[in-house]
């Protein structure tokens, strides 16, 4: 019997968190120094820490800069290291941009950048087309985050809509090459997108940019939208990328297996189900409500007890105004489809350490989470349906807020079933 599913769920993320972890997954991709110079650039979450670990592994000088989210910066020696906001762009954001576009400027085929890409880069890297403003970016960003559009559909609208995305960074570097060491937080590894792909470009433009506007209904400016239609973002084959390389260095595959591992080791089986699970946040918490109690009452597709986890990275569709990210809105969801079943219990987080906009990564539910709610004068339901999942847990003493991790593979989850 486990005693404490809460300190379980725990040391399993911080597991994953620790596949993740900057030197561990540089160690093994150092490039060979140029005969020129070295500059690191980079973007997302994790980036000041894989940054501050290439300067301490790697065996020559480095210049560069790097841009994270605000309260994720940690110390470099000479990567200067800025900040800027996210989930939507900032003034800093869009001076960071410039930054790291001026950094790979002028150099030779003798030089070489590394570029240190994770999740989180897109909206840290505003860098708006011309004739548009950083209030154009900003009100494109927060129509994606609010539409329930995948990552994969909403990047490949920001890569046609800017002027680093989608290789131009890269680009901008010619002719030194370009090494892209990228932790992924995209389900399927697709690293072209991770980051909206600074310095990877790939063969998806136009097309799938307004498919993605179309099917997730934003509604953009008439100007906007032309400009998406329009752009032309440079292609793989493109002279500027040869000599180019790119290598996944960590991903929520490898975080994924070294927890379950850690499971099997304390004598509780783990399957993992999928590390590229997308889709709406309640609609994969009913998927995963449907699994746990078929294990719970018939011991299939499983025998009990049984760890289950997976990964990827759902969406929320806003139509409230409460608070909470798509962790906490797939766990209320999850304690209702549940319905307050023995013996199942719940953990999912985000393992940057922040779930969306708040201060939390994630939250735990178990048998009783519906029946405390209800004590507490709240509405399960109502709170689902005005996206405010934060405000129950809250309520709850149920967040999970371990801060800032320095890395970034995604989502994080874990029903335990006994």
């Amino acid at each position: 019997m486990i005693e404490n599913p809460k300190i379980l769920f725990e040391t399993l993320f911080a597991v994953a968190v620790d596949a993740a972890d900057a030197k561990s997954v540089l160690k093994d991709h150092l490039p060979s120094p140029p005969k020129g110079r070295t500059v690191v650039v980079g973007a997302g979450k994790g980036a000041a820490q894989l940054a501050a670990a290439f300067e301490d592994l790697y065996e020559a000088p480095v210049t560069g800069v790097i841009v994270t989210r605000y309260g994720y910066a940690t110390a470099c020696q000479s990567i200067t290291v800025l900040e800027a906001a996210h989930p939507v762009p900032d003034a800093a954001g869009e001076r960071a941009s410039a930054a790291l576009l001026n950094a790979v400027a002028g150099l030779t085929p003798d030089d070489l950048v590394v570029a240190l890409i994770c999740g989180g880069g897109s909206s840290l890297l505003p860098c708006p087309p011309e004739g548009f403003t950083l209030a154009d970016e900003q009100g494109l960003n927060a129509a994606l985050l609010a539409s329930g559009a995948p990552i994969s559909s909403m990047n490949a609208v920001r890569k046609q809509f800017s002027k680093i995305k989608g290789g131009r960074l890269a680009a901008a570097a010619y002719p030194a090459p370009v090494l892209s060491l990228v932790l992924s937080d995209i389900p399927g590894d697709d690293l072209a997108q991770v980051a909206s792909g600074p310095t990877l470009p790939d063969h998806r433009g136009a097309a799938e940019a307004l498919a993605a506007i179309d099917n997730y209904r934003l509604d953009l400016p008439k100007r906007m939208r032309d400009e998406i239609a329009t752009a032309q973002a440079p292609l793989p084959d493109d002279p500027v990328f040869k000599g180019h390389d790119a290598r996944l260095i960590g991903s929520a595959r490898l975080s994924l297996e070294a927890a379950a591992q850690r499971a099997s080791a304390l004598g509780i089986p783990a399957m993992i189900l999928s590390d590229a699970i997308e889709g709406e946040a309640a609609d994969i918490a009913r998927m995963h409500a449907a699994m746990a109690r078929e294990i719970a009452l018939r011991n299939r597709p499983f025998r009990k007890p049984v760890l289950l986890l997976s990964g990827g990275e759902t969406t929320v569709t806003l139509k409230g105004n409460g608070r909470g990210g798509r962790n906490t809105e797939f766990l209320l969801a999850l304690a209702i489809a549940l319905d307050g079943m023995a013996g199942v219990y719940g953990f999912a987080a985000d393992t940057d350490g922040i779930d969306g906009s708040e201060s939390n990564a994630g939250a735990f539910i178990g048998p009783d989470t519906l029946v405390r709610l209800h004590k507490l004068g709240l509405q399960p339901r109502a709170s689902l349906a005005n996206n405010d999942a934060f405000s129950a847990f809250e309520a709850l003493g149920e967040l999970f807020s371990p801060g800032p991790t320095g890395t970034n593979v995604n989502d994080f989850r874990a029903l335990l079933i006994v």
